[in-house]
């Protein structure tokens, strides 16, 4: 018999053909975690499991007809991706502005994993002005977190970076230190840092042997599945690592370039 859909999640990304990050990997952690994913493409990519070598943005007004189409679907929560220039920008703060109440979990894709820049100071800007006041919770690696605040000077103060932006009105900033861990911290163990205006929280896991590509749509995704189900923000955070860390020690290890997360590890482990 056909059966209701899960919770809706509309994801804007780009699209990467190797299916390791993007909105196919992003469909991925979705459907694993217990949504479906609305995918909207804001770019193609030309990359590999090396790095990406070119991105061609979506036109601005194909991006807000794919979401004008879906009008009536009812969605449940809103991930964002790549974003690759200003005109890609305020497309999607005009999508964001059509759902309010509804989560928003941004990946700010500023690096790609093979070191192609992805964004421009000026548009790390224009991202923290812009769309912050939209997020609810931010994604970003210790990288990210750096350049979206450059105003601080201080190299380590993560926590004055967190409230930095959580200042400009994002909700909350999960930091993942998988790619930057701090010198003094165990390199055998991944420290990640939840920062909301009430508490912070920290949660540690083993450190995998390998470079994988996509881990961060994988968590992201993932998070703002989790969010759509109903689950709060703090056991959303930490089932969306959990369910990350075991997609990666699960992953593909091509032999060549980065390593991919197999992110249907287990069909029931949103289920038990």
């Amino acid at each position: 018999m056909p059966q209701p859909l899960p919770p809706l999640v509309l994801v804007l990304a780009g699209h990467d053909p190797t299916g390791g990050a993007g909105i196919i990997a992003d469909s991925e952690a979705i459907a694993a975690s217990g949504g479906w994913a609305l995918t909207v493409p804001t770019a193609l990519t030309v990359q590999n499991l090396h790095d990406v070598h070119r991105v061609i943005p979506t036109a601005p007004d194909a991006i807000l007809a794919m979401v004008e189409a879906l009008n009536d679907m009812p969605v449940a929560a809103i991930k964002i991706g790549l974003i690759a220039d200003e005109a890609t920008l305020l497309a999607v703060e005009n999508v964001l502005r059509r759902f309010p109440g509804v989560p928003v979990v941004a990946d700010p894709v500023i690096k790609a994993g093979g070191g192609a820049e992805l964004s421009t100071p000026a548009l790390c800007q224009a991202y923290a002005r812009r769309l912050l006041p939209l997020v609810d919770i931010l994604t970003p690696n210790r990288f990210e977190l750096a350049q979206l605040t450059p105003e601080i000077e201080a190299v380590d103060d993560d926590t004055a970076r967190a409230v930095a932006l959580m200042s400009q009105g994002c909700q909350a900033i999960l930091v993942t230190a998988t790619d930057d861990p701090r010198p003094s911290s165990d390199q055998q163990q991944i420290t990640h840092t939840l920062h909301t205006p009430d508490t912070t929280r920290q949660w540690q896991w083993p450190r995998l042997p390998g470079v994988f590509h996509g881990s961060g749509c994988t968590l992201a995704a993932s998070l703002a599945a989790r969010l759509a189900v109903g689950e709060r923000l703090l056991p959303a955070c930490e089932q969306a690592q959990h369910f990350t860390w075991q997609s990666l020690s699960h992953g593909y290890h091509p032999g060549r370039g980065q390593a991919l997360p197999k992110r249907f590890f287990d069909a029931h482990f949103f289920t038990r």
